[in-house]
């Protein structure tokens, strides 16, 4: 059982260079499924970010490595990605350590907090190597883009 708690430890420090604390109802985790998972009322915090679900999933590769976090059930996150605040919601989040990808799931929603620019869709991925973001929907149900335009009205001296 030590062996377990320290694979779980190890996941989560891979996760984030800071202290992460998970708080849940419950954990399990199989060394032989390659899981662990904190169920009821989660809450992960590292630094100024906070995700809460009610239920995280970590899965790891043969050297117990972790391969996908996956925070689902009504998850909301308050997240800084390059620098850059954000809130997301969706009913999944999911995050790759190697190659530094976070995607939103299910009626997702992520807001830019300092520009106020939002997107909702079925699925928003942001690399954050690469820097590139994607969002995809349904047919029925579009993607949105919200987002402020500053328009300068400036009437020429000439118009008058």
């Amino acid at each position: 059982m030590k062996g377990l708690y320290a694979l779980v430890l190890l996941a989560l420090s891979t996760l984030f260079a800071q202290n992460v604390e998970v708080a849940a109802d419950k954990f399990w985790a199989s060394e032989q499924e390659g899981q662990g998972v904190f169920t009821g009322n989660v809450i992960i915090t590292k630094g100024s970010d906070t995700l809460k679900a009610q239920k995280l999933t970590i899965y790891f590769d043969d050297q117990k490595k972790p391969l996908k976090y996956e925070a689902s059930g009504d998850a909301t996150g308050n997240l800084t990605l390059n620098g850059v605040h954000y809130f997301g919601k969706g009913e999944i989040f999911i995050y790759e350590p190697n190659i530094s990808r976070y995607t939103i799931k299910k009626n997702g929603m992520l807001h830019e907090i300092e520009t106020d620019r939002k997107v909702y869709g079925e699925m928003i991925t942001v690399n954050q190597s690469t820097g590139s973001y994607e969002v995809d929907s349904k047919p029925s149900k579009p993607v949105k883009f919200i987002f402020k335009v500053d328009e300068q009205s400036t009437i020429s001296k000439d118009a008058n």
